[in-house]
């Protein structure tokens, strides 16, 4: 998306009117986030999030690393280098109360949660075989993501868009205000990440799902040993049932 300077100053003025708790026409804001605002415009196919430090220590990361802002917006600026997905930035800025704004562009398509809970929940026919596609594409996407060396530091199935098309899948990485790029990431790293992807119950995602996409991914570590990676699926399967099960959601 190209942004000209007339949306560039709408968007600076919707900042300040959307940090004063207004809402502007056109713009909804988006439930069920907690610890900042984040606000979307289905028109303009935009995103406003605010971000803020919640803490002294949040303060201090900000000193040695940047702002949550600018380390979102650094991570998304890296993750586009290497030609992985990522929103593109649109507008910054600050805010009173020691507060920052950036806007993005929308992500393109449907986070993984809603296609495999909802879109591809079938297992029959056309919708089986896009579903195991878009298993496949996918480990290959988060593998590609962790062989060239970033993590992110959210990587639930909601924190991954796709779209499909021409028979093709594409892949957003969204929320990324923790990843971070280390060559090579360590094995804790990369359990952490398959473990959140992993936080979906069984009726969504049976096993064989699972190892499919596991299959694509380890393809794309070939550094990994044969023993590390039984360790990591198997891992990262019994943490999420695990996780799944103490929080009631099994």
């Amino acid at each position: 998306m190209s942004v000209d300077l007339e949306l560039t100053a709408h968007l600076h003025q919707w900042a300040q009117r959307l940090a004063a708790d207004e809402l502007p026409a056109g713009w909804d804001i988006v439930p069920g986030v907690t610890g900042y605002r984040v606000a979307h415009n289905p028109e303009l196919r935009i995103y406003y999030r605010e971000f803020r430090c919640r803490s002294p220590l949040d303060n201090l990361r900000g000193l040695l690393l940047g702002s949550p802002a600018t380390r979102t917006r650094r991570a998304g600026d890296a993750l586009r280098y290497v030609g992985i997905g990522a929103p593109e930035n649109l507008a910054w800025g600050k805010l009173p109360g020691a507060r920052e704004y950036l806007f993005t562009e929308a992500p393109a398509g449907q986070d993984i949660a809603t296609w495999l809970t909802s879109t591809v929940a079938g297992r029959a026919g056309e919708t089986l075989a896009i579903r195991r596609q878009l298993l496949e594409a996918l480990g290959i996407f988060v593998g590609r993501v962790h062989a060239t060396g970033f993590v992110p530091g959210d990587l639930k199935a909601s924190d991954v868009f796709a779209a499909r098309l021409e028979d093709r899948f594409q892949f957003t990485l969204i929320n990324n205000e923790r990843t971070v790029q280390k060559q090579p990431p360590s094995g804790r790293m990369l359990l952490r990440n398959l473990m959140e992807l992993n936080l979906l119950p069984p009726a969504a995602i049976s096993r064989t799902d699972r190892m499919r996409f596991f299959v694509a991914w380890r393809r794309q570590l070939r550094e990994l040993s044969p023993i590390e990676a039984k360790v990591l699926a198997a891992e990262a399967y019994h943490w999420a049932m695990r996780s799944m099960y103490e929080s009631g959601r099994l």
